[in-house]
């Protein structure tokens, strides 16, 4: 294995794959041959300079800016925070480019003969793979009540249904306008879900989002599959509760797992807790992974908006048609919106995480997020809680906090997420949460969150082989032969974006 990788001839810099130290020298063949003497401790994942830059040069990784030198630095030295800052100044104008978008579409790789996973095929043509009972209360005053319901009943229902499962959630009580607008817009969004064989919402009774006004942005429903419960009407909740749970779960256990195509198929993609190898190993491990499903007629949603300046242009030329590439133009300028409204710094790096593991700039993050998104040309662009419509890669409105975002992504119709992670997290979402590390060392000192190891990339294994095996094991993941780390930790959680401004 190298020591270092250089990721574009273009490049100012390499990245260190182990611990380098002052006086060494190291060869880059892809740098013309030059030899580099390395001046400063480089640690593994972080950049070492290999030609030289003036005060305010642009810095290029992936071969593309990650930002200005803070100073005039010599080839040799660590670059990072002390002495790179972001490029990226206000709010941008965009112009649509199509012909960069029938580029982008030559990079799809052709599509493999018609795969299949063993899912569930629901009443109103919903898909799901895994059959489970999902309790959702419009308050958070009745939290502890659904999770004691929800403990009874995988007691006593646990063999005949996938679980049973409550997210808890702190809203829906004395919230107004937008704000209780986007609450009731992710929970039914949930309830929707394909994943859930039965759903049993749950209401207190005095509460802001009351069961008749979350129906109506629920919409249309089957009374098997989805019931309600206003606590303060009866006089056991528990035992109604249990009542309803048994309904449901008669009505999802006639459910079974049959063949079911790939291009039913919808993956969310997320990264958190990166470090430099993000961009290299793990990302770009799931952007390949993306395309395949995608080829098949599957559906891929990309998210974290603000991890999307300064890489923002490279979806944007990759809109399906004019109408889409607006739709972006407008997504990411109106997040950078909700920063300026806040008097934040729209391109601050967001995670002292992220810059431990050798991120250095928000452009930097976002070059290397954006990967996880393939070549797929970008057919919509949906709002924060709303679901996926359209087959390809979707843009979907939310932050870039993991569990708000993960959540939105099961939201919007995702079965399972795939997250790319550099430093770990145990966190799991409403659905099964793959969580794949950048690097061997993590995969084997966190066995226990740790799902797939990108990190053998650099280790010998070349992308197709690799992509592959992950395809694998995400078809057996959505076929019930595997539980991800989350599902047998049982850490499954939901979080709600709370802020009156969102778009």
């Amino acid at each position: 294995m190298s020591d270092y990788i250089k990721l574009s001839p273009s490049d100012h810099v390499m990245i260190a794959l182990r611990d380098l130290q002052p006086g060494e020298t190291v060869q880059a063949a892809e740098s013309g041959g030059a030899a580099v003497t390395v001046l400063d401790p480089v640690p593994k994942g972080h950049k070492l300079l290999v030609k030289p830059v003036s005060q305010g040069d642009d810095v290029l990784k992936f071969g593309y800016s990650i930002g200005k030198a803070k100073e005039a630095i010599e080839a040799g030295h660590w670059v990072h925070t002390h002495n790179l800052e972001t490029g990226l100044r206000g709010k941008l104008e965009y112009v649509y480019s199509p012909a960069a978008t029938a580029a982008a579409s030559e990079n799809e790789p052709p599509a493999p003969g018609e795969l299949t996973f063993q899912g569930y095929v629901r009443d109103n043509g919903e898909v799901g793979i895994r059959n489970e009972i999902w309790i959702l209360n419009t308050v958070g005053c009745i939290n502890k009540t659904c999770e004691v319901l929800a403990k009874m009943a995988s007691a006593e229902h646990g063999e005949r249904v996938d679980g049973v499962f409550h997210f808890a959630h702190p809203y829906g009580c004395s919230q107004l306008g937008d704000d209780l607008k986007y609450t009731q817009q992710l929970l039914a969004s949930l309830a929707n879900h394909g994943n859930a064989g039965g759903v049993l919402v749950v209401g207190l009774g005095c509460e802001n989002n009351q069961i008749d006004l979350f129906k109506e942005v629920l919409g249309e429903y089957d009374p098997n599959r989805v019931k309600f419960m206003r606590s303060q009407d009866v006089s056991d909740e528990l035992e109604t509760g249990m009542e309803l749970i048994g309904e449901l779960v008669e009505y999802a256990s006639k459910f079974e797992r049959q063949p079911v195509p790939v291009s039913r198929l919808k993956i969310g993609l997320k990264c958190g807790g990166s470090d430099g190898l993000s961009g290299i190993t793990a990302n770009p491990l799931v952007g390949a992974l993306s395309d395949r499903v995608i080829a098949q007629g599957g559906t891929a949603i990309l998210t974290e908006v603000p991890e999307m300046f300064g890489a923002e242009t490279i979806l944007m030329n990759r809109a399906s048609d004019e109408g889409v590439f607006h739709k972006i133009v407008d997504l990411v300028n109106d997040f950078k919106q909700y920063f300026i409204n806040h008097g934040q710094d729209i391109y601050e790096n967001p995670s002292p995480g992220n810059k431990a593991g050798g991120i250095s700039t928000l452009e930097e993050k976002s070059l290397g997020c954006t990967q996880k998104g393939g070549h797929a040309t970008v057919m919509d662009v949906v709002p924060y809680g709303k679901r996926i419509t359209s087959h390809g890669l979707n843009l979907l409105e939310a932050p870039g906090n993991d569990l708000v975002s993960v959540t939105a992504l099961s939201a919007g119709g995702a079965h399972i997420v795939l997250f790319t992670t550099g430093r770990g997290t145990p966190f799991g979402g409403p659905v099964p949460t793959v969580k794949i590390s950048t690097n061997s060392e993590l995969a084997a000192h966190k066995r226990n969150w740790i799902d797939f190891n990108a990190g053998q990339l650099l280790e010998g294994k070349n992308m197709e082989a690799l992509s592959g095996e992950l395809l694998d094991y995400l078809l057996q993941v959505a076929s019930g032969d595997q539980q991800t780390r989350n599902e047998r930790n049982g850490y499954r959680e939901i979080a709600i974006f709370k802020d009156g401004v969102i778009l």
